[in-house]
């Protein structure tokens, strides 16, 4: 690897490391009036589809079992989601939002689309949409990357 390479790699990751704090933040902020956090929100966001097993959401967020274990079991105490038996696998019950958290995400829509807005204006309709091709390629080439060497597939 060159040293151009290596500093690339180190912009990359200082980069997505602050628009992840951004993007945090920013959730917090459009969450809060519904009464969720950012991590409720994304938990909820990754059920509102199809029910998943906790697993399965952990791999669509790219984060850990443990701590979507935790948001879950909030999200059902709070009456905002629902465990349901899983055909597929016993013990690994599906996760799916109740009406209560399915009206929460909804509350969330308006500011959600005034963000979208804003951000297309200020990038552009088509900077925006290639800026989210690159944010995903870069994803998917990583998730590559991280698997093993039999299991990658070619782009």
């Amino acid at each position: 690897m060159s040293r151009e390479q290596q500093d690339l790699l180190s912009r990359a990751a200082l980069g997505v490391f602050r628009l992840n704090g951004q993007f945090l933040s920013v959730a917090d902020e459009l969450a809060s009036p519904a009464g969720l956090t950012a991590a409720w929100w994304q938990v909820l966001g990754a059920v509102l589809p199809e029910p998943l097993p906790v697993a399965g959401v952990a791999r669509a967020m790219g984060i850990t079992r443990q701590s979507v274990q935790r948001v879950a079991d909030l999200l059902v105490d709070r009456g905002l989601a629902v465990y349901l038996p899983n055909p597929a696998h016993r013990r690994a019950k599906l996760l799916t939002p109740t009406p209560a958290g399915r009206a929460a995400i909804e509350r969330i829509d308006p500011g959600h689309a005034a963000l979208a807005a804003r951000l297309a204006r200020a990038l552009g309709e088509e900077e925006f949409a290639a800026t989210v091709r690159a944010l995903e390629r870069l994803s998917a080439v990583l998730d590559d990357l991280a698997a093993p060497p039999d299991a990658v597939t070619e782009p």
